[in-house]
């Protein structure tokens, strides 16, 4: 999850967009061709140094809701000046922060992180396991109560957003893959070779996520698909918000399907919602037929695995009906397509499993 590896803190590129995203806390309004538009918000910190403590005030402004400030205090070490007021940003307001909080540390009523007990980690045999607690992660100097909060917050903004997307997918019909993998799956492969052959028959385009360069959507432009990259810098995985920037980009007729190629990952996709039809996970025969229990929450929140590189077989040794029911064991609801994007084995069904949606008129169900 991402109050763990830090991903908020990579700078997001997307084609055609004028200025790059960080951590969308600060924004704009803007309108769509669909007539939405949204109010978003940016905060600013001062630094005010007392003593020995250093409290942080965090104003966010909401535009048209009126300014809303919420203060975070926190102690810090020793203040090198009595009184240190730093702005971050070089247009002003007028704000009174009056000072009437109390700072006498020693009977305060702050409800700090060093309350919360140290997480330590489950020990079995001569294993240690981090992922027993309420965050079922862990962070170097964070308790496990203050990552639960964070990740509260993180996937209710995100959430938010990705319901907007399942308006507009709704509303303009499309079907909505969220292709998720880890790296070297064949994703892009697979990709490649769907579109070509859904290609002309209706509207198709590719939403492309990684941390660097625009290979795999200058691999999709090649096949006459329009494809949008997003580069996630040090980000893990695609956010609602993205996809949202991307999509009203692409202009795709109703009717049509697109395809999100998440970022090469099997743990951070699981958790954000982009407002798809569904998550589909890639596992090639070449990484392991114990994946799906080694990465439990991605083959959780899958509907469908696709299991890639099927010709392989006769050179590795991978258990196929293993894989299979460890992906069942996980979800007894997933269902299983073995295929090859490289000889086309097993193609037509792929093909059918989105054809059979797209003649139920079925988008974007997945709440």
């Amino acid at each position: 999850m991402c109050t763990v590896c830090g991903c908020a803190e990579g700078n997001t590129r997307i084609e055609g967009h004028d200025h790059e995203h960080h951590d969308h806390s600060h924004s704009h309004d803007h309108d769509h061709h669909h007539g939405h538009s949204h109010d978003h918000s940016h905060d600013h910190a001062h630094d005010h140094s007392h003593g020995a403590v250093t409290v942080v005030h965090h104003h966010y402004h909401f535009k048209n809701k009126g300014d809303v400030h919420i203060h975070y205090h926190g102690a810090s070490a020793p203040a090198q000046a009595p009184h240190n007021h730093s702005q971050d940003h070089e247009h002003s307001h007028d704000h009174d922060h009056g000072h009437h909080h109390s700072h006498e540390h020693h009977d305060h009523e702050h409800d700090h992180d060093h309350h919360h007990h140290a997480f330590e980690p489950q020990q079995q045999g001569e294993d240690l396991h981090y992922g027993h607690g309420p965050a079922h992660a862990h962070a170097p100097g964070m308790s496990q109560h203050k990552m639960v909060q964070i990740e509260q917050d993180i996937l209710g903004k995100n959430n938010a957003i990705a319901a907007h997307n399942r308006a507009h997918f709704q509303a303009d019909q499309q079907l909505v893959l969220n292709l998720v993998s880890s790296p070297g799956s064949g994703k892009t492969t697979l990709l490649t070779e769907t579109v070509k052959q859904l290609s002309g028959q209706l509207p198709v385009a590719v939403i492309e996520g990684d941390q660097q360069t625009a290979n795999d959507a200058d691999r999709i432009r090649a096949t006459g698909v329009p494809a949008i990259q997003v580069n996630t810098g040090k980000g893990c995985h695609l956010d609602a918000a993205m996809v949202d920037t991307a999509y009203h980009r692409l202009a795709l007729e109703s009717g049509g399907v697109l395809f999100i190629e998440n970022v090469g990952n099997l743990v951070c996709p699981a958790s954000f919602d982009l407002g798809e039809s569904h998550k589909v996970a890639i596992l090639s025969v070449t990484e392991g037929e114990d994946k799906p229990l080694k990465y439990p929450d991605m083959f959780a929140a899958a509907d469908l695995v696709l299991i890639n590189k099927t010709d392989l077989l006769p050179h590795l040794n991978f258990d196929l009906p293993r894989c299979i029911e460890s992906a069942r064991q996980v979800n007894p609801n997933i269902e299983v397509i073995c295929l090859s994007a490289t000889s086309g084995e097993g193609m037509d069904r792929w093909l059918s499993w989105i054809a059979e949606r797209i003649s139920s008129k079925e988008t974007a169900v997945c709440a």
